[in-house]
């Protein structure tokens, strides 16, 4: 296959051809890669930088086969693969072949797990073992684990479901089981066909194709290495079986971004993205969405995944703020680097040459019947603004700073529902009077008047009829 053929215009590979980044950025970005790769002693290291949906630069270090690796080298890319597995489940989801919270033996006939819900297991609070029974999955041959019920341990429950986020490898081996029980087909061809092929992802695959890294541990006392086995996990593959390039990466970041209509909608790509745990106070630096790690540090906030498998690491994060992703690709048995080195080029790019925002475009599909709604409304005495968004959207935000703010999405109904905050999942209903003027906003019974506690009967409990004093 030609280069052509295997990429879309705009996405090259070799570092010679990126001119969109400036000489002092990829300076940056290759010194930070090539340091990464000396401190951590890696055989070989590949990192990219995704910006504004295309690749705009990449590099290798170290070597491959003799040769330095590029943005087409395979690494294994470990659970980065449960985030593209999350994927196809959100699709089964929004074709209305089942329901995030369906318990899994509604579909699936499984000797545990089957209590949990679907939206449970994508988050990992479904209380599953974080390992299988048995001897070390990632590194023994998936013919030991023929069965479903071979993947499971004597303990495979070690929490409640739904009582908090503990990490599961055995749970997404399920989704990939649910995957194929509802495809009728193996969740890779399932994925291939729905998910890689649209996006151009062709270099992603369940087994190595040449040009490929080999899987290495470095001796912790000497600069000698040791070959790590790379077999096919068989039902544990879901968890972390595929291999990928930083181009392939680069272009699923640039998903994770944006969505794709042919893909997954943006607004559930948007779903996975937010926390499905709540964190527990404000200075939180890292939570789980629905197949989706977030961490946040320097002001900033990435989700994507981390992955690793033996004799390799991989990392993939993407800022929605900036418009810009970063990957990481190593042959080493180590956890921790590549996922500080992908956040730290994507800061790179990211303070050296800031996001320049989208021209001012006025609403293709405004309706403008819905202008009515717009303006200042007023919860008690509390001051807000509705403005009309895309779609027949509508946007609720404080004034002055403090309140409750919040997108909401158009019904059919007539009514909107909730996206965010305080409000997701609630419903906002205009009431009309007998004339069919508009009276006042009711989002889950709270009522926003156009005046500060309007009098005329809307407001619950009534306003004092000696008015304002």
């Amino acid at each position: 296959m030609t280069e052509s053929q295997e990429r879309p215009t705009g996405m090259p590979v070799n570092e010679a051809e990126f001119t969109d980044l400036l000489p002092a950025t990829r300076r940056a970005l290759l010194q930070r890669l090539a340091t990464g790769q000396v401190e951590g002693r890696t055989p070989s290291l590949v990192g990219a930088v995704m910006r504004d949906g295309r690749m705009v630069w990449a590099a290798g270090r170290g070597a491959v086969d003799g040769e330095v690796p590029g943005a087409d080298t395979q690494y294994r890319i470990g659970s980065i693969t449960k985030t593209m597995v999350a994927v196809m489940v959100m699709r089964l989801r929004d074709e209305g072949l089942l329901d995030l919270n369906d318990p899994l033996d509604r579909h699936l006939d499984t000797p545990e797990g089957g209590g949990a819900t679907i939206a449970q297991l994508l988050s990992h609070t479904s209380g599953l073992a974080a390992e299988t029974g048995g001897p070390w999955w990632e590194r023994t041959d998936g013919a030991l684990r023929p069965e479903l019920a071979d993947i499971f341990g004597e303990r495979p429950q070690r929490h409640a479901a739904g009582r908090l986020h503990h990490y599961s490898n055995p749970g997404f081996a399920l989704l990939g089981a649910l995957v194929e029980r509802l495809r009728g087909e193996s969740w890779y061809e399932a994925l291939r066909r729905e998910v890689l092929e649209p996006l151009g992802m062709r270099r992603t695959t369940l087994t190595a194709q040449a040009p490929h890294a080999e899987g290495w541990a470095v001796h912790p006392w000497a600069d000698v290495l040791l070959p790590e086995p790379a077999v096919d996990t068989g039902r544990m593959a879901p968890a972390g079986q595929l291999w990928s390039t930083a181009a392939d990466l680069c272009r699923f970041g640039a998903f994770l971004l944006n969505g794709d209509d042919r893909v997954l909608k943006a607004a559930s790509v948007e779903e996975m993205r937010r926390p499905e745990t709540a964190p527990q106070n404000p200075d939180w630096t890292g939570a789980y969405g629905l197949g989706v790690q977030l961490t946040r540090g320097d002001g900033r906030l990435l989700f994507g995944h981390v992955g690793s498998m033996p004799g390799f690491v991989g990392a993939l994060w993407v800022s929605q703020e900036d418009g810009v992703a970063a990957v990481v690709l190593g042959n080493l048995q180590s956890l921790f680097s590549a996922p500080v080195i992908a956040a730290e080029l994507l800061r790179a790019v990211a303070e050296h040459e800031p996001r320049i925002p989208e021209p001012w475009r006025p609403l293709e599909d405004a309706d403008t019947s819905l202008l009515e709604l717009t303006g200042p409304w007023y919860w008690g005495a509390a001051p807000f603004a509705v403005r009309l968004a895309a779609g027949r959207g509508l946007r609720l935000a404080p004034l002055g700073g403090a309140g409750r703010g919040a997108s909401f999405r158009a019904e059919e109904d007539g009514t909107w529902t909730g996206l965010d905050g305080y409000y997701a999942g609630e419903t906002l209903t205009v009431v009309r009077d007998a004339d069919g003027a508009v009276s006042h906003l009711d989002i889950g019974t709270f009522v926003f008047t156009r005046e500060p506690y309007e009098a005329g009967g809307a407001v619950p409990g009534g306003v004092d009829t000696g008015g304002w004093r």
